[in-house]
């Protein structure tokens, strides 16, 4: 099952651990993207996507579900589905959403964003919450519509959130007749850390994106889904974009793969996050926060004030290790596919070369 998974990605020969979106197509999926049926999408005539679409839906027990060629667009494709122009849309304000996809709600489906502080813990205030869920009585108000999540939160180190915290902010969209839509890029991250099936996740959203090409390894590719007449929208939205597809079969075959053979294997990054996160604790100059080490995304801060970020990075490039600035002090380090744990003992080497 886990034939050919210990291929080490190497960028121009360096440890790659900027993003877990540098990952390489395992051999079981380029060997099944060679012999994908394909036919045309957008007819829903492409056999591979319709086998692919109707096993992610079974999986997370949505109804339906559409490919989409990547997350953003889908979390895109969803809050046009969900939303119309005005409607206000309730997220963290430490968002992939509201962070890095442009601001295409805003932009392309005229929707006011309305940020809430996130926690270190990716969560927001309960309480703030509702009170945001409850905007749009007021003419001067832009009716709340959607609830946005992430789990897990990026920006935050790859937190889990916890599922009574889903449960709960369930139970407030429903109060308020609101829908909740899910970024859920890395939701198989945080299944494998809760250790859950991870349905028992998207129990609590009306919507999900789902990502298969960062730890799961796919080369391209998002899902969408929810229910049948949304992700029927969804579909159009997804045309309107200029995502629809033809045979695009040859993707959907990788992504099968993804779901069938990596989804468990995100243990080991995560075992390894952990051994690069105790590692980085000894080295000094460096300050981490363990306990938000729960995942496969590793952030820590350079204390060092006479080094600068940039030549702290240059240094790793030099030596054959690339990680990425957040901003700030912070870096961060992603552990995927094709990073050993071998690997994480030579990075742990190298930076503490760097930082003497």
């Amino acid at each position: 099952m886990y034939e050919g998974l210990h291929i080490v990605h190497r960028h121009h020969g360096a440890i790659d651990l900027r993003s877990d979106t540098v990952t390489l197509p395992s051999p079981a999926m380029r060997e099944a993207m060679a012999r994908a049926e394909v036919g045309d999408d957008v007819y829903g005539e492409d056999p591979t996507i319709n086998r692919l679409e109707e096993m992610a839906a079974a999986l997370l027990d949505k109804e339906a579900a559409v490919l989409v060629p990547s997350g953003t667009m889908g979390n895109l494709s969803a809050l046009l589905a969900h939303c119309g122009r005005g409607d206000r849309v309730i997220m963290g304000d430490q968002c992939h959403i509201y962070w890095y996809e442009a601001g295409g709600a805003s932009a392309l489906g005229g929707m006011a964003y309305h940020p809430l502080p996130t926690a270190a813990d990716g969560t927001v205030d309960l309480d703030l919450l509702r009170e945001a869920a409850s905007l749009g009585d007021d003419q001067h108000e832009a009716p709340s519509s959607l609830i946005c999540l992430e789990n897990t939160h990026n920006r935050c180190g790859g937190v889990v959130l916890p599922l009574d915290y889903l449960a709960e902010v369930a139970a407030i969209a429903q109060d308020a007749m609101l829908p909740v839509h899910l970024d859920g890029a890395r939701i198989f991250n945080a299944a494998v850390a809760l250790g859950v099936h991870v349905r028992e996740i998207t129990r609590h959203v009306d919507s999900v994106q789902i990502c298969l090409s960062k730890g799961l390894a796919a080369p391209v590719g998002s899902l969408v889904l929810g229910r049948a007449d949304f992700i029927a929208r969804v579909r159009g939205m997804r045309k309107m974009l200029g995502g629809g597809m033809r045979q695009a079969g040859v993707i959907a075959a990788a992504g099968i793969v993804a779901l069938e053979q990596m989804v468990d294997r995100l243990a080991e990054d995560h075992a390894n996050a952990r051994i690069l996160a105790l590692g980085l604790a000894e080295i000094p100059g460096l300050n981490i926060e363990l306990g938000r080490v729960q995942t496969n995304i590793v952030r820590f801060e350079l204390q060092i004030a006479d080094l600068r970020v940039e030549e702290f990075l240059g240094r790793l490039r030099q030596r054959g290790v690339l990680m990425g600035g957040m901003g700030g002090r912070t870096i961060r380090a992603v552990t995927h596919y094709g990073i050993s744990a071998a690997d994480i003992e030579h990075v742990l080497g190298v930076v503490r070369e760097c930082v003497e």
